[in-house]
C-alpha cells in the first residue's frame, strides 16, 4: 500500500483502485480537540482539490479537501460516535472516507512521507 500526502495535510492510502483519506497527525495537532466530523455521502463524486468533508474542533472548523477525484464508497461511521478518534489515531482508525480512484495520474502531484515531513518542518 502506498501512502501520499497533500500540502493541505490530508493523507491518502492507495490499494489497487481504492483510496482511504484522512487528515495527518500534524493537522489534528493544529486543530486541537476534534468535536465533530461531517463526512461525504456514499456515492458522492469528489473532485481533486474540492471540499470533501468538514472537521470541527474546539478552536475552529476546517475543510478537508479531496486529494484526488473519485466516488465515495465508504465513510468512517465510527467518527459519528467518537470524533476524537481523529485526535487519538488520525492516520489509522481516524480515517474519513474511502473512494474509487478516477485517475491515478492525479497521484503524481502528491508528496511521499519524506517530502511531507520536510514540508511540515518548514512551516
Amino acid at each position: 500500500m502506498a501512502r501520499y500526502f497533500t500540502d493541505e495535510h490530508e493523507w491518502i492510502d492507495v490499494e489497487g483502485d481504492t483510496a482511504t483519506v484522512g487528515i495527518t497527525d500534524y493537522a489534528q495537532e493544529q486543530l486541537g480537540d476534534i468535536v465533530f466530523v461531517e463526512l461525504p455521502d456514499v456515492g458522492a463524486q469528489l473532485a481533486k482539490g474540492k471540499d470533501a468533508a468538514v472537521v470541527e474542533s474546539v478552536k475552529a472548523a476546517s475543510d478537508v479537501y479531496a486529494p484526488i477525484s473519485g466516488e465515495v464508497i465508504e465513510a468512517n461511521d465510527a467518527l459519528d460516535d467518537d470524533p476524537a478518534l481523529v485526535n487519538s489515531n488520525p492516520e489509522e482508525e481516524g480515517w474519513f472516507f474511502k473512494l474509487t480512484i478516477a485517475d491515478k495520474a492525479e497521484l503524481d502531484g502528491l508528496m511521499d512521507a519524506k517530502a511531507y515531513k520536510s514540508f511540515c518542518d518548514e512551516l
